[in-house]
């Protein structure tokens, strides 16, 4: 998916290494990509992924939910800055390391030939250095919290630069793109109350698997280049049964999020915000009841919504408790 938008690792030989500005090490500029400093920051703009903000929001929500649940109330102002920051920049960092991860491949794929360091607008080596420098930033900020919450992190870091070699060993990058994507919730908790509680911990698995079915969607789109490449997914494993898994999975997401309200006390209006969440998972099912691509990628999309009214279910839920 963008980190939720790669999804395949496959070797293959190396292409031409090109410099940032677009140019090889001979110094021509391969077709397609312009010059000037204004094309050059496009760039990089787009390996981080910023004209797509889909998957800063699918990770921004989780996060916000367990910045609430952990300061039952509104957070600090610091907190929800530093937490809001590190999304973006951990999300970026992800779009970056999955796109060097897939570099070998994504010249020979419609969807993605056109990604910078496909192109070769931008070079591996310089990929690594933005990454490095996300990464950097993004740890910088958990300095400003506390010891639990900055060991957290490391396991985070982990998460966000292995999983895109998942996809070769494993058909289940999607739930591990679930524990990456979740990671902040822990965090949140271990920030704001200095341990990660038994709702820290219900809420951080409600994410996994619904990053996995939403992350299943988007594997859906993609089944028939992933079988071609080799890659392996969720929808692949799942084959014909991929409704019907899909189904199980947000089945569990709504039950462990109703735990997380038992659990954490909250007042009746986050249990019909989980009524009014599920009536919207019905929707994305009829939007990809015939498996066709446009139809799964608009239910992967609209799992955003999922997310913001979960997060209004959860402000209403501690507000009127």
């Amino acid at each position: 998916m963008d980190t939720l938008d790669n999804r395949r690792e496959v070797g293959a030989k190396e292409p031409t290494v090109r410099t940032p500005s677009g140019a090889d090490e001979a110094g021509s500029v391969p077709a397609g990509v312009s010059g000037g400093q204004g094309a050059r920051w496009r760039h990089y703009w787009h390996l981080l992924r910023g004209h797509r903000p889909i998957g800063t929001l699918l990770l921004l929500w989780p996060t916000w939910w367990a910045l609430w649940l952990a300061a039952d109330g509104f957070p600090s102002l610091k907190l929800w800055a530093i937490f809001t920051a590190g999304v973006w920049l951990t999300r970026s960092g992800g779009c970056v390391i999955n796109d060097y991860a897939d570099r070998w491949l994504d010249p020979q794929v419609e969807r993605t030939k056109d990604r910078p360091l496909a192109t070769g607008a931008v070079s591996g080596r310089a990929a690594l250095t933005v990454f490095a420098v996300l990464m950097a930033a993004a740890f910088a900020l958990v300095l400003m919290t506390n010891r639990l919450a900055i060991e957290l992190s490391v396991v985070g870091l982990f998460l966000a630069a292995s999983y895109p070699y998942l996809k070769r060993y494993t058909y289940l990058p999607q739930v591990y793109l679930g524990l990456a994507f979740g990671w902040g919730i822990p965090m949140a908790f271990a920030a704001t109350q200095g341990t990660v509680p038994t709702l820290g911990w219900l809420l951080f698995l409600a994410n996994v698997v619904w990053a996995t079915a939403y992350d299943t969607w988007y594997a859906m789109v993609d089944r028939n280049d992933d079988l071609c490449a080799g890659a392996r997914s969720t929808a692949i494993l799942f084959g014909d049964a991929d409704l019907i898994a899909q189904g199980v999975l947000y089945a569990l997401c709504v039950t462990t999020l109703a735990l997380v309200g038992v659990q954490g006390k909250l007042a009746p209006a986050y249990f019909g915000a989980l009524v009014i969440a599920a009536i919207l998972i019905v929707f994305e099912f009829r939007m990809a009841w015939r498996r066709e691509r446009a139809g799964c990628f608009r239910a992967f999309l609209h799992n955003n919504w999922i997310g913001a009214t979960v997060f209004a279910g959860i402000v209403l839920g501690v507000a009127m408790r």
